[in-house]
Parts: C-alpha cells; structure tokens; sequence
C-alpha cells in the first residue's frame, strides 16, 4: 500500500503543477480581452483594424484549457460542485465509502467514455488539420486535444483519491482532506 501512496503522491504532484501553471492562464485571458475589448473600440475611432479572431479564439482557448485541465486540480482540493445534504452529516468512514463508490462508478466510467469518443474527435480534427472558419483563427485540432488529455488527468487524479481513501479506511492515513480544508475555504 505504501507504494500506491507514493503513486497517489506523484499524481498528487503533478495535476498541483498543472492546476498552479494553467492558473496564470486567467490573467493572461484577462489581460487579452481588455486587448480586444480597447483595440476594437480603438480601430473604430482611428479606422485601422487592430483586433484579430486570433486574439479573441485565443481566450477561448485559454478558457477551455483552464476548465479541462483545472479538473484534476479541483478533484484534488475538493474544490468541485458537491450536493452537500447527506455527505456533510455522515462519518468520515462513510465520506470515504460514498468516494469510493462515485470515483469506482461514476468519475471512471464517465470519464473512460469521454477518452474514447473525443479522441476520435481529435484524431480526425488532426487528420485534416482543422482550422478556424473565422479568417486568421487559431488551429482547432490543437485545443480538441486537450479534451482527452483533461480527462486522463482527471482520471489519474480520481485514481490517487481512490488510494487514499482506501488507505483511511485500512487505518493507514488520515481522512484525507484538500490543503485548504483546516482554512475554512
């Protein structure tokens, strides 16, 4: 079991730098659509176009990656959507049963499913070489990619939660709870 903790931890490591990398991401978006937001207003005014769809599929994209990829991050911290009516008010012991349970027959299965038919997705948008429709867009092959790698990522992460619940209730590990939990967060 100790050697599945240290897998669980490498997991853990590396969807933690992932999650840390894309968060810049959002200032970049940020920053590129006051960009597109004042160069269109300026090209009205001054008459010369400064905008371009790249720009703006560029935040799209940043968008995109931050959501896919940001999954295992959020699985990690526990930071995803959770209905709170039963799960708040059980054991630890049946928190880490009620984990077992969704990653074993939802979070897995679901996200297999998701693998399989997005990367027919992608492997076609890469066998044309799909590009934007809008003039002097961005390549979309490159962002359907991202699905099924976003969804490995979740499912490695959903993997190390499994570990590590296994391992609470073997005794061997506390409940494991994300970083900000003792926060109040």
């Amino acid at each position: 079991m100790q050697k599945l903790l240290r897998f669980s931890g490498l997991i853990d490591t590396v969807n933690e730098r992932i999650g840390r990398l894309i968060s810049w991401l959002v200032l970049i978006m940020v920053l590129l659509g006051v960009y597109n937001a004042v160069t269109r207003k300026l090209s009205q005014t001054i008459g010369v176009d400064l905008s371009s769809n790249a720009y703006i599929e560029g935040q799209w994209f940043m968008f995109s990656l931050v959501f896919l990829w940001g999954a295992g991050y959020a699985l990690k911290h526990q930071a995803h959507v959770r209905v709170d009516i039963l799960y708040s008010r059980v054991s630890e012991r049946a928190k880490a049963w009620i984990e077992i349970f969704g990653t074993c027959f939802f979070l897995i299965p679901l996200s297999v499913l998701i693998i399989w038919v997005s990367y027919t997705y992608a492997a076609d948008s890469w066998g044309v070489m799909e590009g934007s429709p809008d003039p002097g867009g961005l390549p979309r092959y490159l962002i359907k990619s991202a699905i099924p790698i976003a969804f490995l990522l979740l499912i490695m992460q959903g993997f190390s939660e499994l570990i590590k619940h296994i391992a609470f209730l073997r005794g061997l590990i506390p409940f494991p709870r994300p970083d900000h939990a003792e926060e109040g967060i």
